[in-house]
């Protein structure tokens, strides 16, 4: 009686054991198959995304190199690509002229948005003077207008100033982007106290604290401000339609609606050719300053 009482526990404990061992194996076994599965479902969505968004831009390029005598819609690959379609878009309309003029307002958005942004988000993400949270909310609260509510004053405006049908007309009203402030304020708040500590104490003032220190940390912010200021002033469509009256100033976006009448046979492949000529500028600029803005991305996450 008492040896069996004794030996049955350790049988059992190893077959306890054991029985924890499969159970922790197959619930392994489990998460790891769940976790396989969610990873395939991820990157199947990335896939969808990729096609969904990169899939009318490849097609309008490959319509863009299609001969002339080929169809647009036979096939995908065209069969006798070339560029001569690019070739009839220069001699359609005054692309270079076009180009010309949104880089101006382009060149001119950049420069005042990183400025204006940089010295605005500083002030904003500095404490020490009253009513900063109130103007920071009063910032917030003006994204919620869209801009179609307020282009008829801005337009009165610019008219009352004397810039209708000019170049710096099209370029004041996006002189700087509240989106910019914000982004730059949460890039400067992420420098440590510490640091302007440091620099006070070193006997620093606040304008070389403001181009020694927190400019230099915020590089990847900066770029985020060149590319979104550059996308918006390249991309522009309805603003220069309301202020330009003049075709020699026309920005490129305002130009190219001019293409289809300036075609005789309204070609696609011509159309696609000038809205891949658009296209290429920006895409060259975000392809530079990629490890940039992917950096700027993280620096620049709203802070409340």
């Amino acid at each position: 009686m008492s040896t069996t009482a004794r030996t049955t526990p350790r049988t059992a404990a190893p077959t306890t054991a054991r029985t924890a061992a499969a159970r922790t194996a197959a619930g392994t076994g489990a998460d790891r198959r769940r976790r396989r599965i969610g990873l395939a479902a991820r990157y199947a969505t990335l896939v969808v995304m990729l096609v969904v968004m990169l899939g009318p831009i490849v097609w309008q390029f490959l319509t863009s190199i299609r001969g002339r005598t080929e169809n647009v819609y036979d096939g995908v690959l065209p069969a006798r690509p070339t560029l001569d379609n690019y070739v009839l878009v220069a001699d359609s309309f005054p692309l270079l002229q076009y180009v010309g003029n949104t880089l101006v307002v382009a060149v001119l958005a950049i420069t005042s948005n990183m400025l204006f942004a940089a010295m605005g988000g500083y002030a904003l993400s500095r404490a020490g003077w009253k009513g900063r949270k109130s103007v920071f909310t009063v910032l917030v609260a003006t994204l919620m207008f869209p801009f179609e509510s307020v282009m008829i004053s801005m337009f009165l405006t610019v008219r009352e100033m004397g810039l209708v049908d000019t170049l710096v007309g099209v370029w004041l009203p996006g002189a700087v982007s509240v989106l910019n402030i914000m982004v730059m304020r949460s890039a400067f708040l992420a420098v440590p106290k510490e640091v302007e500590e440091s620099a006070v104490l070193d006997g620093a003032n606040e304008w070389t604290r403001f181009t020694r220190l927190f400019l230099p940390a915020a590089k990847g912010a900066l770029a985020v401000v060149c590319i979104t200021s550059f996308m918006g002033a390249w991309d522009d469509f309805l603003w220069p339609l309301l202020v330009l009256t003049n075709s020699d100033h026309y920005t490129l976006q305002l130009g190219l609606k001019t293409l289809a009448g300036a075609t005789t046979t309204n070609d696609q492949r011509i159309i696609a050719a000038g809205a891949m000529a658009a296209l290429l500028p920006m895409m060259l600029l975000f392809f530079a300053l990629q490890r940039f803005f992917f950096k700027g991305v993280g620096e620049g996450a709203v802070k409340t």
